[in-house]
């Protein structure tokens, strides 16, 4: 009972990001997420819609928690200088199925607003590298999400070929 009263208690408060620890592997995963909706300038209102849909899919959260996770998770990308810490925890504890779904997981969040740019891929491309993700998977996972969220884009980039 006293338990049912904090959580209702805390969800009246709203969500904060010290509800999860920095080193917890779904704040990295956010954080890279974030790192990736942003890379473009803006993070738009499907993508963020998009990135929740994923995230209470994989993780099973809802309401006050996942909002405490995306907080979390945008603050995290926030401080970052760069990938490595991210992928440093997620390689360790991801095997590499789930590291390529990871991937694909990013392309589905880009392509959530309908658009590519250069520089969305720019950074799947460094955190792919960095999670060990071969080009090929990188690629495949690219072409998969975008027949995933509707009409095929054709891109003039030579990496397309698998």
């Amino acid at each position: 009972m006293f338990q049912q009263i904090q959580s209702f208690i805390q969800n009246l408060v709203g969500p904060q990001a010290g509800d999860f620890s920095p080193d917890d592997l779904r704040v990295a995963v956010a954080a890279l997420c974030f790192q990736v909706m942003e890379a473009d300038g803006t993070i738009s209102k499907s993508e963020r819609d998009r990135l929740r849909e994923i995230l209470h899919e994989y993780y099973h959260l809802d309401g006050g928690k996942l909002d405490a996770l995306l907080a979390a998770g945008q603050e995290a990308g926030k401080q970052a200088v760069d990938y490595y810490r991210f992928t440093t925890d997620i390689r360790r504890h991801l095997d590499e199925d789930q590291r390529v779904e990871l991937i694909g997981i990013l392309w589905d969040i880009v392509y959530a607003d309908g658009e590519r740019s250069e520089m969305e891929d720019h950074v799947i491309w460094r955190v792919a590298d960095l999670l060990g993700v071969s080009v090929r998977d990188r690629v495949l996972q690219r072409q998969q999400a975008a027949t995933r969220s509707g009409p095929a884009e054709e891109s003039e980039n030579e990496d397309d070929a698998v």
